[in-house]
């Protein structure tokens, strides 16, 4: 799912849900995620709450630890290491050889 860095989190949820008819599904107050019911999904953010960055991209993985020793094992800068977040997902930040920065995670338990 792309994530998009916003000034004003609110203006931009108003104006993604009118054009391409989203509604919020997530909202930590940093992040809202807006989705249909067809499984398109798009994040917006100001600032991540834990990450030294912002991710270009989230990506969520059935096994976030896997994934973690194969960009690891691929030699790939991890930009935020693996971290069981307070919200209820185990996540990583790599930086591709392009400078995106890929968020990649896994549910883990609700808090």
């Amino acid at each position: 799912m792309p994530n998009l860095t916003v000034t004003n989190l609110s203006q931009a949820v108003e104006e993604h849900a009118a054009v391409l008819g989203l509604i919020p599904v997530m909202d930590h107050g940093w992040i809202v995620t807006l989705a249909d019911h067809g499984g398109h999904q798009l994040s917006v953010m100001t600032r991540d709450a834990t990450g030294p960055t912002n991710p270009d991209v989230s990506v969520f993985v059935d096994d976030v630890h896997d994934a973690f020793a194969r960009t690891c094992s691929a030699h790939l800068e991890i930009v935020h290491p693996l971290t069981e977040e307070p919200w209820g997902v185990t996540r990583f930040f790599y930086r591709a050889t392009d400078g995106r920065v890929i968020n990649v995670g896994m549910h883990t338990q609700s808090h």
